[in-house]
Parts: C-alpha cells; structure tokens; sequence
C-alpha cells in the first residue's frame, strides 16, 4: 500500500459515529488542523444531507415501510437500507425494523455476535443481522461516504489506502477487539489500529489546548476521563509524571465494561413519560413502548444541548387502522429530564460505597446484560476504590485514590448539572488534606472528541504529537494444570498464569524463557484465557494459585494442535500484542525452536484456534 495522504480517525459510537481527518505529513513546527468529515446520508425519504455526525442505527424497511426508491445514496442508487438520521427517526416509528445499540452486543457473551440476532425482537420473517454486520454497515456507509465525497477524482484518497484508527471502550476484552477489527474488514478497511476511547478523549484535549495543555496540568496530577456515552460508561486514569523535565501521560487504570449510558436514561424518561400518558388511562403496549423509547432519546439530546429549550413534545403513533388518529401526546420538561438524570444515575454517594446487587430472577430474558445498578457514581466508586496508593511499606495497600481532575466526555455530560454532581460527589470523597479541589479540564466538545482525539493518535504515532503510555487495559492470564498425584472426585486445580501484564504496550513481545511447560500435541485439548482488571502488579510469568475471586474468565478454545497423536512437548511462551490490542501466544519447542504453535483469537468460530 502507498504511503497514506490522511490520518483518520473514526468513532464508531453506539448512538453516533464521527469521523476526523488530518495531513498525515505535518512540517516540523506547524500545528495540524484536524477537521471533521461532513458525512453524507438519509435524513428524510429520498433526501441527502451532510452531517458531522452519523447517528449509529440501522432501519431494515418491510416492503411497505418506505417509498420506492427513498434509500437511493449518491454512491449507491439500489440501496436497500437506512443507515444514518432517517434510520434513527423512521426506525423510532417502527422499532422492530430498527438496529440500535449494536455496539453494546459485540461484547455480549451469551450470543453468537457472528449470527443475524438483531433486531432482536424483530419480526421472525425479517432478515436480520449479526452484531458484527451491523458494525460493517456503519463502517462501510462511513467509508463509502468518504470515498464519495473525498476520493472521487482519486483512487489514492480511497479511504482503504489510508491510516485509519478506529476507537473502542477502554474495557472491551481481546473477543470484541477482534470482532470490532473483523467487521471493519468486511467493511473493506483491513488496516486499522485501534484505539481506546478515553485516551482518544484525552488526545483531543491534548489537540485543542495546544502548548498550553502542559500549563493545565502539572506533575502529581491524575486525571479521571469520565466518558459516558450511549450504551457504555468508561473510566480511565491519566497519571501525569515528570522525566527529564518534560511531563509525561501514562495511562494506570481502566475500568470494567459497564452497560449503562444514555439508553438507560432513556429507558427511564420513556417510563416517566408512559405513566403521564397512564394518568389519562392511555396505557401503551410493548411496540409503543419501544417508540417512546426512541422518542424519549431525542427529547434527552434537544434537551441536554439546548440551554434554551424547556420542554419537548412527544407524539407516540396508534396501532393498526388508528396508527393517526390514535396517537397519543406527552411533553417531557427540561427540569423532570435533568433530575431523573442526575438523581437517578449520578447520586450522591460514599467513597466505601459499591454498586448494589439486588437478587435475580431465576430466569431472565436473553438481551443485553445492562447493569443492575444504575448508579454511576457507585461503579466510580469500586472502580476508584480498586486503585490504591502504595505507602510504601512493601506493596501494603493504602487510601482509596482520589483524582485531583475530571476529563469528561460522551453527550450525556453535556448536561452542566451532571457534570456537577460528579465533581460534587468525588470532592465529598475523603482526601489528603494537602489536595486541591477536584477541577474540571475544560472542553470543547462531548460529541467530536474522540474521532479528533483519534486523529491526532494518529499523527503522534507519526511522531507530530504527545502519546500517552498505556497499552493493555488489563493482566492477561492462562490456565496452567497443576502438576499433582489424581485424586478421586477431584478435577486437576488449575493456575493463571500471567502471560500478558496490564500497560504492555501495542506492538511489542516478551518471552517467559525461565519458565519450561508441557504442551499437549496431537489430540483435543483446551485453554482457557482469562484477564483481571485488578491485579494490574502482575508480571509477565506470575502464576496465582487462588485466583477466581480477582481473575475472571474470558474464553475457551478447544483445539487439536499439530503433532504426534498423544504427544507432549516442552515449551517455552512468547507473547505479542498487537497493534490493534489483541494477544498472540506462541509455545515454542524448548528442543526445537523451529517448532512453534501459534494460540489467538478466531472470531469466525467464536474461540481461539491454532494457526
């Protein structure tokens, strides 16, 4: 492939994509201008528009759902759906036809993320599509739309020949790394880096205040990133350090994938909302529901981000041959809509506190695994509390930490009371006495962050910027059987072993060689993978006994490895990660080094396979 011409960065948002673009060659001494690509796409039937942002659905008409010839694309006159505004405001009237939310299901381990499940409630004579397809879709009308409006009069500007990173939640596990990197291929774009989207927040701040960022921070500072978006909320640690008099970033924590965002939120104004309508005896049925839902989303936006607006209507259609005339209206304020947000989902709360586990129902529909307690600043809480400051005193734990700044990003902080209350809850926490108040870092978008940030990800990799240190987001561990005599009724304990520690950076390897194993050739056999966003001390080579309390498990590959039947081979492990965050575990013959057998990630099948 050709040298790139542009480094782009594109957020691939579970409510909204974005994608920004820059020069990938910068001269020495000038600053960059990162821009925003004004993405064509429906936002009516048969009308096209530019927008700075792609709204993340996908509608699936029916045969009568919309007019012959209304989804034609400049690039693509037979198009047979929506991707885009009008997929988000048709598909809010016709909820079954509608894909939404299909990046919270690439991380869902109880589906096969490769096969038509979604819509997931759609009609069963629909033709539906894997969570997988659905990122492909977003990410091909993205690349379409750039080829259409940026390459026309040249194949070299085609966005496949370009240096493309695409962002993911910090705690999106190897499993949905690898299945985000697969849907971009069948999207056509097979070079891509990936980046996690509070570091790409960051970065953008790092963009936006220039020279001065250095003057915003100092040495001693650590910095929460506080990215609550549609469907996830991310926390990052920015821990700013000082070396040879310049200060340094380098990323020291990442919170777990927590499903509850802003389709929480709107889920609970739908309900305020159902029992306004309830109060004029006008009860709704599930499909009406599932609208009220999406109306209730939009109202949130215009509301969040319209300091002037102070209420909004909602009109919710009738069923059958009453679709008009039996729709029914509401209106949601803006002062109802800013305190369910804040008091539900950002309560005040203790630093001891952790998110609340109320008993399950023994059974449960299969959907997405949301949160059972949508408290956010509980989950910030426990992630905080998992962080402890060393006293020094050989590794004894000490306070919870306490970060001095808040960076905060996704379009539900767009709301100033939010925000607030954030910063009011952290500040109540206790801290040394000697701290400064929690600060906000200003900034200048929640909405085009974090394909800016990833923008200029991009020309720092170049060497045209400040990087961040960080890599992998948590420890990466392998089952290891214990070498002891068979007991009777008891299976074979089996140990993690740390292959892979937290911070490895992207693009580098590291070898175990003092430690020998056994690898079993020739006949079927398991490994299991496992990770820990935790236990982030641990070296490369640590094997933890007791581990199922901090260690959880990721996946099961059951393979047959190349060899004599029976066979088994001592073996050193060498371990690689990726540039696009995902590992590559090598068992090398200690006799032989010839003799390599190759463990990582088949999304194709849903587990790990030799190669």
């Amino acid at each position: 492939m050709a040298d790139p011409v542009y480094v782009i960065g594109i957020d691939l948002g579970t409510t909204n994509s974005v994608v920004a673009y820059t020069e990938a060659d910068v001269e020495k001494g000038k600053t960059p201008e990162i821009r925003v690509l004004e993405i064509p796409q429906l936002v009516d039937a048969g009308s096209v528009e530019k927008r700075s942002v792609l709204p993340s659905f996908i509608f699936l008409p029916g045969k009568h759902d919309v007019a012959e010839d209304a989804l034609k694309l400049p690039w693509d006159e037979k198009n047979t759906r929506a991707v885009g505004e009008f997929a988000r405001e048709r598909g809010s009237e016709i909820p079954q036809r509608l894909v939404a939310s299909s990046k919270s299901w690439l991380c869902h381990t109880l589906v096969d993320r490769n096969k038509p499940v979604l819509p997931w409630e759609g009609p069963e004579e629909m033709e539906k599509m894997s969570p997988v397809a659905a990122a492909s879709v977003i990410l091909k009308h993205i690349r379409d739309a750039w080829n259409s409006t940026m390459a026309a009069e040249d194949e070299a500007l085609r966005m496949e020949n370009q240096d493309v990173l695409l962002t993911v939640p910090a705690s999106f596990d190897a499993v949905a790394r690898d299945l985000t990197v697969k849907g971009a291929e069948m999207a056509g774009l097979t070079h891509i880096t990936l980046l996690e989207e509070p570091q790409a927040a960051f970065y953008a701040w790092i963009e936006s205040a220039g020279e001065d960022w250095r003057k915003q921070v100092e040495k001693g500072d650590l910095v929460l990133v506080c990215d609550v978006g549609g469907g996830t909320s991310d926390f990052s640690l920015i821990n700013i350090t000082e070396e040879n008099g310049d200060l340094m970033l380098e990323r020291i924590a990442v919170g777990d994938h927590l499903l509850v965002g802003g389709d929480n939120m709107d889920l609970a104004l739908a309900y305020t909302a159902s029992q306004q309508l309830n109060s004029k005896k006008k009860k709704l049925d599930a499909w009406q529901m599932r609208g009220l839902w999406h109306a209730c989303r939009k109202a949130k936006e215009t509301l969040l981000s319209d300091p002037e607006a102070k209420e909004y209507p909602i009109t919710i259609l009738g069923r059958g041959k009453r679709l008009i005339g039996g729709a029914q209206k509401t209106k949601l304020a803006r002062d109802v809509v800013e305190n369910i947000i804040v008091d539900g989902f950002f309560p005040v709360c203790k630093a001891t506190d952790s998110p609340t586990a109320p008993q399950k129902t023994g059974i449960q529909e299969l959907g997405l695994a949301y949160e059972s307690d949508p408290a956010i600043t509980r989950h910030l809480a426990s992630f905080l509390g998992r962080r402890k400051e060393k006293d020094g005193k050989k590794g004894k734990n000490g306070p919870k930490v306490i970060p001095t700044a808040i960076l905060f990003n996704g379009g539900v902080m767009k709301a100033g009371p939010v925000r607030k209350r954030v910063l009011d809850v952290i500040s109540s926490w206790d801290k040394p006495d000697s701290q400064k108040p929690v600060r906000e870092i200003a900034t200048n978008d929640f909405d085009l962050t974090v394909a800016r940030g990833a923008a200029y990800y991009g020309l720092a990799r170049r060497g045209s910027g400040i990087r961040i240190r960080g890599g992998l987001s948590k420890s990466y561990y392998i089952g290891v059987a214990a070498s002891l005599p068979a007991v009777p009724g008891m299976p074979v304990p089996i140990k993690a072993l740390c292959v892979a520690p937290f911070g490895m950076e992207e693009g580098t390897q590291t070898t175990l060689p003092d430690q020998e194993f056994v690898l079993v050739v020739g006949e079927p056999v398991k490994f299991e993978f496992m990770g820990s966003s935790g236990r982030l001390d641990d070296r490369a080579g640590t094997v933890v006994d007791d581990w199922e309390d901090e260690i959880g498990e990721i996946t099961t590959i059951e393979t047959t490895l190349d060899g004599e039947m029976g066979s088994t081979i001592p073996v050193v492990l060498e371990v690689r990660a990726t540039e696009i965050g995902t590992l590559e575990l090598w068992c090398v013959s200690r006799e032989n080094a010839e003799q390599r057998w190759k463990l990582e990630f088949n999304v194709r099948d849903q587990s790990d396979d030799e190669s």
